[in-house]
């Protein structure tokens, strides 16, 4: 059996010292504590409630602090546990204890994970609704400028359309937009912009203040079709209509802010996210929000007296000409899936019969 020791060795150093001797440390029967130097002399006594003992740290020395600022350390810190045992219990402080206990730590890595997931799930949706509620005219105009600014130096050329069929499809997008919620309201109005795609290729998309772009390609690809543009145009409409670029890009700041919790500091992330067109244009729509943007432009063609299925023509057209695995930007954000066509088509004669 090993005997409990009955001595730890250490350095002394009085209150106000630089200098250190050797010395001991021990603990008497009745819990007095006595320092002495190597010699046996006595250095310092006192009883073990009056000594402050630090925390055990892994190997980080141990202090014990007398009364009067004097100080005994010692790197023997399973020494110290053993010899003040009796006295002050097996603890040796919460974060040894934390240290060494590793399946706490497994518990306290489980328990983050826990509680990001249901910020996810519950926290971020309900700041995304109230974000999107309180944020004011201006601050989307700025998102969209900023964003169309970046993708004009980046990506966009003017546009190569002549001015007679712009003309056409602007007025045709005037006579949609007027007839949107949004228009009636007297909420600030949409503007139809011209770009070539250039990288992008066949594209159209809405930013958060009505601003919708059109590229020559996507004209071209429809062919002499202006009402299957406009279709795609009525689309863009209801995403910004029911706001969801601004729901995506705030849904996307709070899981950037949760990954600079667990993993620190991610510098300019959340600034691009807010105003640079690449972010923009890499958030895709939810399933939920992209069917809502489908019968948005079936109720608005309709409204205006033009062909309701347009959209599923469309999207029949981006199939059947790059198919489900291209990754046609327009494609790859507006997935034209079958059972979406099919679901588009069935609203359009749901609509057509019922008004």
């Amino acid at each position: 059996m090993v005997s409990e020791p009955t001595a730890v060795s250490g350095l002394w150093r009085k209150a106000g010292e630089a200098r250190a001797v050797e010395a001991r440390l021990t603990i008497a029967i009745d819990g007095g504590t006595a320092v002495t130097d190597m010699a046996g002399v006595q250095l310092v006594a006192s009883p073990f409630s009056a000594v402050t003992i630090s925390d055990r740290v892994g190997s980080i020395a141990r202090h014990l602090t007398y009364p009067g600022g004097g100080v005994f350390e010692t790197t023997d810190n399973d020494g110290v546990d053993a010899l003040i045992a009796p006295y002050a219990g097996k603890r040796s402080g919460l974060i040894h204890q934390l240290e060494r206990f590793h399946p706490r730590l497994l518990v306290f890595v489980a328990a983050t994970v826990v509680l990001c997931a249901a910020l996810y799930r519950y926290a971020v949706p309900v700041l995304v609704e109230v974000a999107v509620a309180v944020t004011p005219p201006s601050v989307t105009t700025l998102m969209s400028k900023s964003a169309l600014a970046s993708l004009d130096q980046a990506i966009f050329e003017p546009s190569k359309l002549n001015a007679e069929r712009q003309n056409l499809l602007s007025e045709g997008f005037a006579g949609l937009v007027a007839l949107t919620p949004r228009a009636e309201a007297g909420h600030p109005a949409y503007s139809l912009n011209f770009r070539a795609g250039g990288a992008i290729g066949p594209n159209a998309f809405a930013l958060p203040d009505g601003t919708v772009v059109l590229t020559d390609e996507l004209v071209e690809l429809a062919g002499k079709d202006d009402e299957m543009i406009l279709g795609v145009l009525g689309h863009e409409i209801g995403h910004v209509d029911h706001e969801h670029s601004l729901r995506q890009l705030y849904r996307a700041a709070g899981v950037t802010a949760l990954i600079m919790l667990i993993g620190g500091d991610i510098g300019s992330g959340t600034e691009d996210l807010v105003i640079q067109g690449s972010a923009l244009m890499a958030l895709s729509y939810s399933r939920g929000a992209e069917s809502e943007a489908d019968r948005f432009s079936v109720d608005l063609m309709h409204k205006a007296g033009r062909d309701p299925t347009a959209i599923a023509r469309f999207f029949e057209l981006l199939r059947d000409k790059y198919g489900d695995e291209d990754d046609t930007d327009f494609l790859s954000t507006h997935p034209a899936t079958p059972e979406r066509i099919a679901e588009t088509l069935r609203y359009a004669r749901e609509v057509g019969a019922s008004k």
